[in-house]
Protein backbone atom coordinates (compact mmCIF):
# COMPACT_ATOMS: atom_id res chain seq x y z
CA UNK A 1 0.00 0.00 0.00
CA UNK A 2 2.80 2.52 -0.85
CA UNK A 3 0.39 4.45 -2.73
CA UNK A 4 -1.68 5.72 0.32
CA UNK A 5 -0.59 9.18 2.09
CA UNK A 6 -0.01 8.14 5.50
CA UNK A 7 -1.02 11.28 7.11
CA UNK A 8 -4.53 10.64 6.05
CA UNK A 9 -4.78 7.39 7.60
CA UNK A 10 -5.32 7.21 12.15
CA UNK A 11 -2.87 6.52 13.67
CA UNK A 12 -2.70 3.71 16.58
CA UNK A 13 0.19 3.85 19.40
CA UNK A 14 1.06 1.05 21.67
CA UNK A 15 3.95 -0.80 22.95
CA UNK A 16 5.90 -4.00 21.33
CA UNK A 17 4.94 -7.40 22.80
CA UNK A 18 6.97 -9.19 20.68
CA UNK A 19 7.82 -9.40 16.63
CA UNK A 20 6.30 -11.71 13.49
CA UNK A 21 8.24 -13.78 10.82
CA UNK A 22 7.06 -15.14 7.79
CA UNK A 23 8.13 -18.28 6.59
CA UNK A 24 11.23 -17.30 5.17
CA UNK A 25 11.94 -15.72 8.59
CA UNK A 26 12.00 -12.37 7.61
CA UNK A 27 9.92 -9.81 9.80
CA UNK A 28 6.57 -9.06 8.15
CA UNK A 29 4.49 -7.64 11.62
CA UNK A 30 4.31 -7.24 15.89
CA UNK A 31 1.96 -7.68 18.36
CA UNK A 32 1.17 -4.55 20.46
CA UNK A 33 0.71 -5.36 24.21
CA UNK A 34 -3.05 -5.94 24.66
CA UNK A 35 -2.96 -8.30 21.40
CA UNK A 36 -3.62 -5.83 18.10
CA UNK A 37 -1.92 -7.35 15.12
CA UNK A 38 0.20 -4.92 12.76
CA UNK A 39 1.00 -6.50 10.00
CA UNK A 40 3.82 -4.84 7.60
CA UNK A 41 5.55 -6.11 3.96
CA UNK A 42 8.51 -7.86 4.61
CA UNK A 43 10.18 -5.44 2.81
CA UNK A 44 9.99 -3.23 5.42
CA UNK A 45 11.19 -5.80 7.79
CA UNK A 46 14.99 -4.79 7.97
CA UNK A 47 14.38 -0.88 9.53
CA UNK A 48 11.26 -1.85 11.40
CA UNK A 49 13.67 -4.39 13.28
CA UNK A 50 16.60 -1.78 13.76
CA UNK A 51 14.55 1.24 15.05
CA UNK A 52 12.08 -0.89 17.31
CA UNK A 53 13.03 -3.47 20.17
CA UNK A 54 10.12 -5.28 22.55
CA UNK A 55 8.70 -2.89 25.37
CA UNK A 56 9.46 0.03 22.85
CA UNK A 57 6.79 2.44 22.01
CA UNK A 58 5.36 2.42 18.50
CA UNK A 59 2.91 4.87 16.56
CA UNK A 60 1.20 2.71 13.62
CA UNK A 61 -0.22 4.48 10.49
CA UNK A 62 -2.34 1.94 8.45
CA UNK A 63 -5.61 0.17 7.39
CA UNK A 64 -7.30 -1.93 9.19
CA UNK A 65 -9.40 -5.23 8.06
CA UNK A 66 -13.28 -5.49 8.18
CA UNK A 67 -13.80 -7.63 11.15
CA UNK A 68 -10.09 -8.35 12.00
CA UNK A 69 -8.09 -6.64 14.82
CA UNK A 70 -5.08 -6.40 12.68
CA UNK A 71 -3.62 -3.18 11.24
CA UNK A 72 -1.85 -3.80 8.09
CA UNK A 73 0.65 -0.90 8.73
CA UNK A 74 2.47 2.23 6.03
CA UNK A 75 4.18 3.63 8.38
CA UNK A 76 6.02 2.63 11.43
CA UNK A 77 7.32 4.93 14.02
CA UNK A 78 9.58 4.18 16.75
CA UNK A 79 9.58 6.38 20.20
CA UNK A 80 12.96 7.74 18.81
CA UNK A 81 13.76 8.41 15.03
CA UNK A 82 11.62 9.06 11.54
CA UNK A 83 8.99 6.98 10.82
CA UNK A 84 9.76 3.42 8.52
CA UNK A 85 7.05 4.17 5.32
CA UNK A 86 6.26 1.75 3.02
CA UNK A 87 7.40 2.51 -0.52
CA UNK A 88 6.97 -0.54 -2.03
CA UNK A 89 10.07 -3.44 -2.71
CA UNK A 90 13.30 -1.93 -3.74
CA UNK A 91 13.49 -2.12 -7.52
CA UNK A 92 16.83 -4.49 -6.99
CA UNK A 93 15.42 -7.50 -5.02
CA UNK A 94 18.85 -9.43 -4.94
CA UNK A 95 19.78 -9.30 -2.02
CA UNK A 96 16.28 -10.26 -0.35
CA UNK A 97 16.31 -13.09 -3.08
CA UNK A 98 19.51 -14.17 -1.43
CA UNK A 99 18.05 -13.96 1.94
CA UNK A 100 15.29 -16.00 1.55
CA UNK A 101 17.46 -19.30 -0.24
CA UNK A 102 20.00 -19.08 3.07
CA UNK A 103 17.06 -19.11 5.52
CA UNK A 104 14.93 -21.81 3.53
CA UNK A 105 17.82 -23.90 3.34
CA UNK A 106 18.61 -23.17 7.26
CA UNK A 107 14.96 -24.50 8.24
CA UNK A 108 15.25 -28.23 10.11
CA UNK A 109 12.31 -30.34 11.13
CA UNK A 110 10.86 -29.15 14.12
CA UNK A 111 7.25 -29.87 16.01
CA UNK A 112 6.05 -27.37 18.61
CA UNK A 113 3.17 -27.05 20.90
CA UNK A 114 1.50 -25.04 23.21
CA UNK A 115 -1.69 -23.56 24.00
CA UNK A 116 -3.28 -20.92 20.97
CA UNK A 117 -3.06 -16.82 21.64
CA UNK A 118 -4.33 -15.63 18.33
CA UNK A 119 -4.16 -16.28 15.07
CA UNK A 120 -1.93 -14.21 12.65
CA UNK A 121 -3.32 -12.87 9.10
CA UNK A 122 -2.35 -11.39 6.07
CA UNK A 123 -2.94 -7.66 4.43
CA UNK A 124 -6.20 -7.98 4.04
CA UNK A 125 -6.96 -9.46 6.98
CA UNK A 126 -6.76 -13.46 5.91
CA UNK A 127 -5.98 -16.35 7.86
CA UNK A 128 -2.16 -17.41 7.35
CA UNK A 129 -0.36 -18.73 10.50
CA UNK A 130 -0.89 -18.39 14.61
CA UNK A 131 0.56 -17.27 17.52
CA UNK A 132 1.53 -19.80 20.27
CA UNK A 133 1.22 -18.41 24.30
CA UNK A 134 4.74 -19.22 24.04
CA UNK A 135 6.25 -16.67 21.30
CA UNK A 136 6.52 -19.42 18.33
CA UNK A 137 4.80 -18.95 15.45
CA UNK A 138 3.66 -21.16 12.86
CA UNK A 139 2.55 -20.20 9.22
CA UNK A 140 0.02 -22.02 6.19
CA UNK A 141 -1.03 -20.70 2.77
CA UNK A 142 -4.83 -18.62 3.20
CA UNK A 143 -6.72 -21.64 1.46
CA UNK A 144 -5.80 -23.68 4.77
CA UNK A 145 -7.49 -21.80 6.67
CA UNK A 146 -10.99 -22.87 6.37
CA UNK A 147 -10.42 -26.28 7.27
CA UNK A 148 -8.75 -25.25 10.61
CA UNK A 149 -11.22 -23.19 11.90
CA UNK A 150 -12.24 -25.19 14.48
CA UNK A 151 -9.00 -25.36 15.87
CA UNK A 152 -7.64 -21.82 15.34
CA UNK A 153 -9.56 -20.71 18.78
CA UNK A 154 -7.86 -18.63 21.57
CA UNK A 155 -6.77 -21.66 24.54
CA UNK A 156 -7.19 -24.47 22.20
CA UNK A 157 -4.37 -27.02 22.61
CA UNK A 158 -2.18 -27.40 19.12
CA UNK A 159 0.30 -29.77 17.60
CA UNK A 160 2.31 -28.31 15.00
CA UNK A 161 4.82 -30.28 12.31
CA UNK A 162 6.95 -28.62 9.52
CA UNK A 163 10.19 -26.71 8.82
CA UNK A 164 11.16 -23.98 11.04
CA UNK A 165 13.23 -21.90 11.47
CA UNK A 166 14.80 -20.11 15.14
CA UNK A 167 16.03 -16.81 14.96
CA UNK A 168 17.16 -13.45 17.46
CA UNK A 169 13.99 -12.50 16.92
CA UNK A 170 11.29 -15.43 17.50
CA UNK A 171 10.78 -19.12 15.86
CA UNK A 172 8.34 -19.58 12.83
CA UNK A 173 7.20 -22.90 11.13
CA UNK A 174 6.48 -23.51 8.01
CA UNK A 175 3.33 -25.86 8.92
CA UNK A 176 3.04 -29.07 7.41
CA UNK A 177 0.91 -30.97 9.63
CA UNK A 178 -1.80 -29.74 12.66
CA UNK A 179 -3.85 -30.95 15.33
CA UNK A 180 -5.29 -30.86 19.04
CA UNK A 181 -3.02 -34.17 19.70
CA UNK A 182 0.05 -35.55 17.94
CA UNK A 183 -2.51 -38.48 17.52
CA UNK A 184 -4.69 -36.58 15.59
CA UNK A 185 -3.10 -34.37 13.00
CA UNK A 186 -4.26 -33.36 9.46
CA UNK A 187 -1.82 -32.69 6.62
CA UNK A 188 -1.69 -29.20 5.39
CA UNK A 189 -1.11 -29.10 1.03
CA UNK A 190 1.26 -26.31 -0.33
CA UNK A 191 -1.92 -25.55 -2.42
CA UNK A 192 -2.88 -24.69 -5.79
CA UNK A 193 -0.01 -22.71 -7.85
CA UNK A 194 0.01 -19.07 -7.81
CA UNK A 195 1.24 -16.52 -10.46
CA UNK A 196 3.31 -13.30 -9.99
CA UNK A 197 0.52 -11.55 -8.35
CA UNK A 198 -0.36 -14.46 -5.60
CA UNK A 199 -3.20 -15.30 -7.65
CA UNK A 200 -3.87 -18.98 -8.12
CA UNK A 201 -3.64 -20.21 -12.14
CA UNK A 202 -6.56 -20.79 -13.58
CA UNK A 203 -7.30 -24.39 -14.71
CA UNK A 204 -7.22 -25.18 -18.39
CA UNK A 205 -9.90 -27.64 -20.11
CA UNK A 206 -8.35 -29.45 -22.58
CA UNK A 207 -10.08 -31.98 -25.21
Amino acid sequence: MHWIDPDCLPETSGVVDCFLLNAEGEADGLVLTGGMEVHFPPHMGKAVLDAVTPGGAVRIRGVQPRGVAMIAAVTVAPEEGPAIVDCGPPKDGEARKTARKQAHAARVAMDVEGALRQVLHGPKGEVRGLLLEDGRAARFPPHAAEGLASLLRPGSHLVVRGEGLATSHGTVLAVREIGSSSGDLRRIDAGPPHDKHGKPHKAHKHD
